[in-house]
This record gives C-alpha cells, structure tokens and sequence, in this order.
C-alpha cells in the first residue's frame, strides 16, 4: 500500500511536470501568427484548479493518504490542521520574493536616473523618464522593472506626480520607501534633497548610492548561500521520521497500526510530533536570526 500510495505520487508528478515543459516549449518556439489549439474541458477546470489552490492543500491530500493507510481519522484532522500553517509559510515566501524584487528594482532606478542626469536631464525629467518606461514595460505589480521599486500604485502616483509638477519629491519617496524592500528610496530621496538645496551632484550621489545597495544585496546573497546548507540539514532532519515509518512498514512492523490504534502508540505519536515541531522551529529560529544580522 505504501508502494501504491508512492507510486501514484510520482506518477501525478512527472505528468504534471511533463504538461508543464510542454506548454513551456510551445510558448517558446510558437510564432504570433499561431493560435494554441483549445484545451479540454477537463483540462481547463484542471488548471483551474490548480490557479485557486494553493501547494498547502498537499497537506490535506497527505493526511487524507495516511489515513486510508492507517484506517484512522487522526492523520486527516492533522493534515487539516496543517493547511493553514503550510499557506502561512507561502505567504512569507511571497512576500520575502516581492521584497527582493522591490530591492532590485530600487537599485535598476538609481542607476537609470544617474545615466539620465549625466546625458544632460534634469532631476525632475530623469525620474518621471524612468518612472514611465516601467510603466510601458511589464508595470508596476508585476515587482520587475526600475519603477516597480518606488512602491504600490498610490505610492507611485504620488512620485510622477511630485516629479511632473515640481512638488515634494523626497518626501513622497520617502512615503514610497515605507514598504518592504524599498528602503533605498531613502537614499534616493536624501540624494535628492541635498542636490536640489545645495547644487552638489546627483549623478555622483546615485551612483555612490547604487554601489553600497548592490553591495549590500551581494553580502544578503553570500549569507544566504552559506547558510543554504544548515536550512537543508534541518529539512532532512526532520523528514527523517516519515523514512522511519517507511522501513518500519517495509519490514512488517505495521507502524501505522502501531502509533494509531494503541495507546503508548498515541503517546509516542503525540511526544515525537510536538519535539519534531519545536526543533524544526528552532533551527529555522536560528537560520532566521544569522540572516537578520
């Protein structure tokens, strides 16, 4: 039954990475002239499906296997359990990925106001120039492009808006610099300041501001990288339960029946359930706290 249950996992995945690559390859080599021929209505309600439900719904499909295999509810209930908790962690992954598009995209701006300003244009001209070749490209919510780091769209009007009539500039940057990622525009906007009260250079300034961003980004990476592999080493640790149970049933022990339907088999279930939570938690707490100095 394990065998079945693994089988039909890996089956659903190499089909649906299968159909992924497909529709890769297509949209890569098919003309604009070419219309894709119409999808099945299967098909469509299957992607449907997966554009409304998120990967923490795997949980309850997991819990919901477990419990067939155990021939008990409680796998279910846990599984339940734990969709909200797996939606919560994407939700931070999202944003922690919006933050670092935003970061890029404050660090594409300075460079292009600073190319702007040394061709010749004012200050004013320079940001509002960047700003709108953002919005002709690929826009603002998509967190790719320079003007994408100025903010949301309120954020972002208010700039063009500053830069168009000879408004507060630094101030509405710095009101854009409130949102995650986009802390540069704080820099941006001192630059600013100092270069519209007292003549110094803008270009120089952006291009100082630009390097120390990069550079800051470069350090956030490298940390990153090295600590990859204590995050990896945590993940393994704590899958290493489900590959107990796994040899466990493969040598006829019946683990399963063991932890579900007996009494010391709920305990052990309950005490190694709750140790494996606070240590996953913790060495996620100390890969989180390295990362935040």
């Amino acid at each position: 039954m394990w065998a079945s249950a693994l089988c039909a996992g890996g089956a659903a995945w190499l089909i649906g990475w299968r159909n992924h690559e497909t529709r890769r390859s297509r949209a890569m080599f098919a003309s604009e002239a070419s219309h894709p021929p119409p999808a099945r209505p299967w098909r469509r309600m299957v992607a449907a499906g997966r554009g409304r439900m998120g990967h923490e719904w795997w949980c309850l499909v997991a819990g919901a296997v477990v419990s067939l295999l155990g021939e008990s509810v409680l796998p279910l209930i846990v599984g339940a359990a734990g969709v909200p908790v797996a939606a919560r962690v994407r939700r931070a992954r999202d944003t922690g990925r919006a933050r670092e598009r935003r970061a890029e995209a404050v660090i594409a701006l300075c460079g292009e106001i600073a190319g702007e300003v040394r061709a010749g244009r004012q200050p004013g001209e320079s940001l509002r120039l960047a700003l709108d070749e953002s919005d002709a490209g690929v826009g603002s919510d998509a967190g790719v492009g320079s003007g994408a780091g100025v903010g949301s769209g309120a954020a972002r009007s208010a700039v063009l808006a500053a830069a168009r009539f000879g408004g507060d500039v630094p101030g509405a940057l710095r009101q854009a610099a409130q949102e995650p990622g986009a802390e540069g525009l704080l820099g941006l906007a001192a630059c600013w300041r100092v270069a519209v009260d007292r003549g110094a250079g803008l270009a120089a300034g952006l291009e100082r501001l630009e390097g120390a961003l990069r550079a800051e980004r470069d350090q956030r990476s490298d940390l990153r990288a090295q600590l990859a592999g204590a995050r990896s080493t945590a993940v393994m640790l704590a899958g290493l339960p489900v590959l107990g149970l796994l040899m466990g049933s493969a040598l006829g022990a019946e683990p399963l029946r063991v932890l579900l339907h007996t009494g010391p088999g709920l305990a052990c279930l309950a005490a190694g359930g709750a140790l494996e939570c606070a240590g996953v938690w913790w060495a996620l707490r100390i890969v989180r706290g390295a990362e935040g100095r």
